[in-house]
């Protein structure tokens, strides 16, 4: 057996997998043939409209505490509460989209954005319990924001993070990153939109995905990463690392039984 001819192929044949695999594991890459911008600018997303079993956090301020505390008795704003306080005492809406407010009764947010309600809230106290003097501040916040992450990643399942934006990438590192059977060039989002459901695929080895609106996630959003297809050219990958491994293996018995032979 000619021994250096074999460390040849050996090399070639490990060094084609690995770069191979490496290009379909790196996220946000410069792609060849597609212009980049120098510094990329995030697309507006659509602003989330609120959905039903949404939780929403409204805190009223003003100058009179004692008639603020008749709209906010369990929640005198949000100084001294944990972020899990806000969740359990917020409002949740219910299956004919209203939430329930002491003293204000029922109002309808289905589909309104959270400067709106904020607003919606604002202007009717001001109209029957406040005047412009009272200093009134209204403050309206999702109580979370929740999505739900399935397929290869290293943990599946529903998550709530206290924070008002989130992107894909933050979504999978907190789900443990995408494992080596999971497609990072095809991950879908499911989102449900006032018109009804949308389904993206986009590419996170493509730095271009960053310009899509799907990048940053809306609440309630659902993540699906498909596994690797064994097309082709996976079982020709597969069977080359296989066949790499075998001849790693005669290239070492062969050397030992040189040595031992000397």
């Amino acid at each position: 057996m000619n021994i250096p001819l074999t460390y040849l192929w050996t090399g070639v044949i490990l060094l084609l997998t690995s770069c191979d695999v490496s290009q379909d594991m790196i996220y946000l890459q410069k792609k060849e043939g597609k212009e980049v911008a120098t510094s990329i600018n995030s697309i507006q997303s659509k602003q989330y409209r609120l959905q039903i079993n949404d939780v929403v956090s409204i805190t009223i301020k003003a100058i009179d505490p004692k008639l603020v505390s008749i709209f906010n008795p369990t929640n005198q704003g949000e100084v001294g509460k944990s972020e899990s306080d806000l969740y359990f005492n917020g409002f949740k809406i219910d299956d004919h989209g209203n939430i329930r407010i002491p003293v204000l009764g029922e109002i309808n947010i289905i589909g309104f954005t959270v400067e709106e309600v904020r607003d919606k809230i604002e202007n009717r106290l001001l109209a029957e319990y406040f005047n412009k003097e009272a200093s009134l501040f209204v403050t309206v916040k999702l109580a979370g924001f929740k999505y739900t992450m399935v397929g290869e990643v290293g943990s599946i399942g529903t998550k709530n993070v206290f924070q008002d934006q989130v992107n894909i990438i933050e979504a999978i590192a907190n789900a443990g990153d995408i494992n080596k059977a999971g497609n990072r060039k095809a991950v879908t989002i499911i989102r449900q939109s006032p018109t009804g459901i949308e389904m993206h695929d986009i590419d996170l080895t493509d730095i271009n995905v960053m310009k899509s609106p799907y990048y940053q996630l809306q609440p309630n959003d659902y993540i699906y990463v498909k596994p690797l297809k064994k097309n082709t050219w996976e079982s020709f990958k597969t069977g080359m690392e296989g066949f790499s491994s075998i001849v790693t293996l005669i290239t070492l018995g062969t050397t030992v039984y040189l040595l031992f032979k000397k």
